[in-house]
C-alpha cells in the first residue's frame, strides 16, 4: 500500500495526516515532511497515525528522529494513535509499546485533543 501524507494547519499546530504503511521504503517521505515543516519555522507538529496500517522499525526510527529534531528546536511533537476497540489499540501503538518507546511520546486519541493545550495525553 502506498503511503500518503497530507498537511493541514490547526492554529499553531501543523498536522501531518499519514495513511498507509510506514516502512523502510516509505518512511523517508514522512521524514521529509517533518523536516520541511521545521525548515518553514513550524515547531508544533502533530503526526496523525490513525490510518497507518503497518509500521516497522524504520517507521519507529522516523518517529524517534522527529521527536529528537523537535526537542532540539524547542518544538512539540504529538501523535494521534486512537484506540480501536479492546486490546492495545492501533498497530503503531502496539509496535511502540513492544519496543518500549511508547512512553517517549505524547499520544492523543484524535486531532481535536492533540491541538488542545488543555487536553491530557493518553496514558502509556
Amino acid at each position: 500500500m502506498m503511503l500518503k501524507v497530507d498537511e493541514t494547519r490547526q492554529g499553531v499546530w501543523t498536522v501531518l495526516h499519514v495513511r498507509g504503511e510506514l516502512d523502510l521504503v516509505s518512511s523517508p517521505v514522512v521524514r521529509q515532511h517533518v523536516h520541511g515543516a521545521v525548515a518553514a519555522g513550524r515547531r508544533d507538529l502533530v503526526l496523525d497515525l490513525s490510518e497507518v496500517l503497518f509500521c516497522d522499525s524504520s517507521g519507529v526510527g522516523v518517529l524517534i528522529a522527529a521527536r529528537r529534531l523537535l526537542r532540539s528546536c524547542r518544538g512539540r511533537l504529538r501523535l494521534i494513535l486512537p484506540a480501536r476497540g479492546a486490546g492495545d489499540g492501533s498497530h503503531v501503538n502496539r509496535v511502540l509499546a513492544a519496543l518500549g518507546v511508547r512512553r517517549l511520546f505524547e499520544v492523543y486519541a484524535d486531532a481535536g485533543a492533540a491541538v488542545d493545550d488543555e487536553a491530557e495525553p493518553l496514558s502509556a
